[in-house]
């Protein structure tokens, strides 16, 4: 577990995609949100002070479960403030990040970072995800984005059999798998790194329960 900032930039440190690079772009981030959260509220006050293991780390940590030679395409829904998609496009800049907002302030925030920060493998999709086209992705991430049924029920279409799904779903995670009907998959909890209450989804989906492949 990671119980605070020191403890998270050495963890990182540790990953084998670290780089000068990354540094540089984290740090980058780091300046860029602290100003932009004058401006609007992307991350709580209490969360820009603990940003590497609130955010920084809290999205490194799927990486664990992708290895980079099936993880391009990754499909980011409702980004937001860009965790996880911002960090995973910073540690990978050989995977090709989509990151779907909705929300105008969000996605020009979104925009302004990856033109600042050079992430030319990083693409903001403007839209809500129904209006997204519909293609194939080697691995789904969403955080905080929908209760796991609807989440399903939007995305399912940008998955195949062997497409990770990477879902930071906090205290409710075991819950909400618990809980899921109508679906044949191989999801399972992974404690978080970066919160001993909190769960992350992790698995392949195989699509509709009754459904003919």
């Amino acid at each position: 577990m990671l119980a605070d900032e020191a403890a998270a930039r050495d963890w990182f440190r540790s990953l084998p995609e670290w780089s000068d690079a990354v540094q540089s772009r984290l740090d980058g981030l780091t300046a860029l949100l602290a100003a932009e959260n004058e401006v609007q509220n992307l991350v709580s006050e209490s969360s820009l002070q603990a940003l590497w293991v609130r955010h920084y780390a809290d999205s490194a940590q799927l990486l664990a479960h992708v290895p980079r030679e099936t993880g391009s395409p990754w499909l980011d829904l409702g980004s937001g403030a860009g965790f996880p998609g911002l960090v995973i496009a910073i540690l990978r800049p050989e995977c090709e990040v989509v990151m779907v907002e909705s929300r105008a302030r969000r996605i020009n925030w979104l925009q302004r970072v990856c033109d600042s920060l050079g992430l030319t493998n990083a693409k903001v999709a403007s839209m809500r995800v129904e209006a997204l086209e519909t293609r194939q992705f080697r691995a789904i991430s969403a955080r905080a984005f929908a209760p796991l049924p609807k989440l399903l029920d939007l995305s399912a279409r940008f998955s195949t059999s062997d497409t990770v799904w990477l879902l930071p779903k906090g205290r409710s995670a075991r819950q909400e798998l618990l809980e899921l009907k109508g679906w044949n998959h191989l999801f399972h909890v992974e404690q978080s790194l970066t919160d001993a209450d909190s769960g992350v989804i992790v698995g392949t989906l195989e699509g509709r329960k009754g459904k003919k492949p």
